[in-house]
């Protein structure tokens, strides 16, 4: 796997936001003020056109790139934090221009880290984490215990889906959702149906 494959993932990404705008849109609406289906589709198309032309080698690069654009293009909290995942990732990718299994599982575990070093929020806190971190974990134990990163992909997907169906367990603890304290609860989290929606796309460019 090289540039041609996160150049395809981010086209997914991008595709997924755009037609899953009006569902993040509602499900912001309730818990927050309703611009998270906006600022997600505009930012990752921003991110996808940044390297979809590019002759960019270095993989790291690219994902810095796309990073970089994304934080002017959707200058928002959320916007802010998804790019802070893509330019962490940047960071720990520098220089590699081919990509193993466990590379690729690295460049998700860069992302959780970078968002959850920004907004200072850990996993339980009913965010966007709550999504990703079981995604991240499920990847590498199925690549670890020897598994094609096709079917580790389903698995990373499938518990991210499981892990934003979970958030409705949870007490939200920042943003908007946290001043309703216990009643927080029930409510399903729009950061982790974000992580959902990446790993979805993440699980598709894999099986294309």
């Amino acid at each position: 796997m090289n540039r041609t494959f996160i150049i395809g993932l981010f086209n997914n990404i991008q595709e997924i936001m755009v037609k899953n705008r009006d569902y993040l849109i509602d499900l912001d609406s309730v818990v927050g003020d309703g611009d998270l289906g906006l600022t997600m589709s505009d930012g990752f198309v921003a991110a996808y056109k940044a390297i979809a032309d590019s002759s960019e080698e270095d993989i790291g690069k690219l994902l810095y790139n796309a990073g970089k654009v994304m934080s002017t293009a959707v200058p928002s909290t959320m916007g802010t934090l998804m790019a802070s995942g893509l330019m962490q990732a940047g960071k720990v990718l520098k220089g590699k221009t081919d990509l193993t299994d466990m590379d690729v599982a690295d460049i998700f575990q860069a992302y959780l880290e970078g968002v959850a070093n920004r907004g200072k929020a850990k996993v339980g806190d009913k965010t966007f984490l709550d999504g990703l971190d079981p995604a991240v974990t499920a990847l590498k134990e199925a690549l670890g215990a020897g598994e094609e990163l096709s079917s580790a992909a389903i698995k990373a997907r499938e518990a991210a889906e499981k892990g934003f169906e979970n958030t409705t367990t949870m007490i939200a603890v920042h943003g908007r959702a946290a001043t309703r304290g216990e009643a927080s609860r029930t409510l399903k989290d729009p950061g982790a149906a974000v992580a959902m929606l990446i790993m979805q796309a993440f699980a598709k460019t894999i099986n294309e």
